[in-house]
């Protein structure tokens, strides 16, 4: 029996009934709106599901500090060729030395054959020497070496100079261009202008008796001229190295001499006009 007089009996039946009758929790003495319950619940349970799930991560005692990952410093913009010209000349003006100039070609960042070479490829030689050649732009082995005329064509360079008594400790060398074209491709014009202004200071600064003009691009952005080094190769011109005139001498690059060996006979009437012009010079006072 309940505190209501039912037997048990009697309360089990009312549970049965209510069951059939679809009745399936139990009611309090408040009022529920149980379907807004429900779809609140369903609400949150929906957040909870489209919410990010995240290991729980115990903070340490001291967090370390937050290195930034290393990457590449960016390469500077480089210069419009107008600017670069400018750029370049202005840089080589205010070199008094070689070894200013030098840092100043390092640098640099005019000239995007720079970006591409290993290295700068400066000079060889004796600065203090009598006669300066002056090549096209570094090879391969030119660039590796940070050398002018380190490969098969210097080889045949050091002993086309032997032939008239010469070698790399009586003469200076250098290149119009001081980085190496990808592929070893011929200098554009642009490449040529941007550079000019540092080999003509090179030249000023290093004040040889003569000037060695080895090749076409050596001989035309030098000397001025537009003909091919086959109609340069033998004249001697005049070199206006600042003020100082210089008499210039075109020839052929060695090169150029390993491809066409027929040509070789060329080559050393220019050698020998440079051996009969310097015989005929004053000799370079020392120091100067």
């Amino acid at each position: 029996m309940d505190d209501n007089g039912l037997s048990a009996e009697v309360l089990l039946a009312l549970l049965e009934w209510q069951r059939d009758a679809g009745v399936d929790m139990a009611l309090d003495e408040g009022p529920h709106d149980h379907f807004a319950e429900g779809a609140n619940a369903a609400l949150t349970a929906a957040q909870a599901e489209a919410a990010p799930r995240r290991a729980p991560v115990a903070a340490p005692a001291s967090a370390p500090a937050f290195a930034a990952p290393a990457y590449p410093a960016p390469r500077p913009a480089l210069l419009a060729p107008e600017q670069a010209v400018v750029s370049a000349r202005e840089a080589a003006e205010g070199a008094r030395t070689l070894a200013e100039l030098r840092a100043a070609m390092e640098a640099f960042d005019g000239c995007a054959l720079k970006t591409s070479a290993a290295r700068l490829v400066f000079s060889d030689g004796n600065p203090q020497a009598r006669v300066m050649l002056v090549g096209e732009a570094p090879g391969r082995e030119e660039d590796e070496q940070g050398l002018p005329f380190v490969g098969k064509s210097g080889q045949l360079l050091n002993r086309m100079l032997a032939a008239i008594g010469l070698d790399r400790t009586s003469v200076y060398i250098s290149n119009v261009i001081p980085w190496r074209p990808p592929g070893n491709r011929t200098p554009t014009p642009q490449e040529l202008a941007i550079c000019l202004p540092f080999i003509a200071r090179h030249i000023a600064l290093a004040a040889p008796d003569i000037l060695l003009c080895i090749g076409a691009p050596s001989a035309q952005t030098l000397l001025g001229q537009r003909d091919g080094i086959l109609r340069l190769r033998g004249q001697w011109f005049d070199y206006d190295a600042g003020g100082r005139t210089i008499p210039a001498l075109a020839s052929l690059h060695p090169a150029y001499l390993l491809r066409q060996p027929a040509h070789k006979k060329l080559a050393w009437r220019d050698l020998r006009a440079l051996d009969e012009k310097l015989r005929g010079l004053a000799k370079k006072p020392a120091g100067d």
